[in-house]
């Protein structure tokens, strides 16, 4: 039972750091400002569910499915850069405050009412969440694995599946106090979070795309 802790430990202080729920409740608090509470919970407890869902597959079939695609980390880091910076610059950039100055707050209070905008796959659990180093580092997980048995079997099947959990809930929950964070600062508060959290996306993504061209510069000799 010590080797199932100390694995489910050391696997979350390697990927707690990657998935950084603190950045994506930053980015939820900016998408969803509009939503209802009832919308905006729902939206969490996907997320949940979905970063749960792509760890489970990446762990299990990641590399079968890059392999069978033909698609490398580097081409995922680029990839997932290039959505990371599109998504920051329509947060940088967003004109929705503008484009109905004669609105008021009180006629509508929630515009997505009616239509909902789901958020919880696309940008909450990938790639802000279960994004291309995450990925990248359960793959390089499943390939230790596989070559250098530290901890029982059993264990070793087991302690992904928790680590996995644990990270999801700890996502739900940490999207769950959005909504109290949202009635503490206010509407402008969201808007310059918004404004800032775009800009730290842009920058992110930039960041992403450099890691993978410099990956491919260093995979092909160029």
């Amino acid at each position: 039972m010590f080797e199932l802790f100390k694995a489910v430990g050391l696997g979350l202080m390697v990927l707690l750091p990657l998935v950084n729920p603190l950045t994506t409740v930053a980015l939820f608090l900016s998408l969803s400002k509009n939503m209802t509470p009832e919308v905006r919970n729902q939206q969490a407890r996907m997320a949940s569910v979905y970063v749960f869902a792509i760890m489970m597959v990446t762990f299990y079939a990641g590399t079968l499915v890059l392999s069978t695609f033909g698609i490398s980390i580097s081409g995922l880091r680029i990839a997932g850069g290039l959505i990371v910076s599109f998504i920051g610059f329509r947060m940088l950039f967003s004109t929705s405050s503008d484009e109905e100055p004669h609105r008021k707050k009180s006629t509508i209070k929630y515009p997505c009412k009616n239509k909902m905008t789901n958020i919880a796959f696309v940008p909450l659990a990938m790639p802000s969440t279960a994004g291309p180093g995450t990925i990248a580092m359960i793959i390089s997980w499943v390939s230790t694995v596989n070559e250098d048995i530290y901890f029982s079997s059993w264990i070793s099947d087991l302690a992904p599946v928790l680590v996995f959990f644990i990270i999801s809930i700890i996502v739900w929950i940490a999207l769950r106090s959005s909504s109290a964070i949202m009635h503490v600062i206010g509407s402008s508060g969201i808007e310059a979070i918004s404004r800032l959290m775009g800009f730290l996306l842009v920058c992110m993504g930039v960041q992403f795309i450099i890691n993978g061209v410099l990956e491919v510069i260093s995979d092909y000799g160029v």
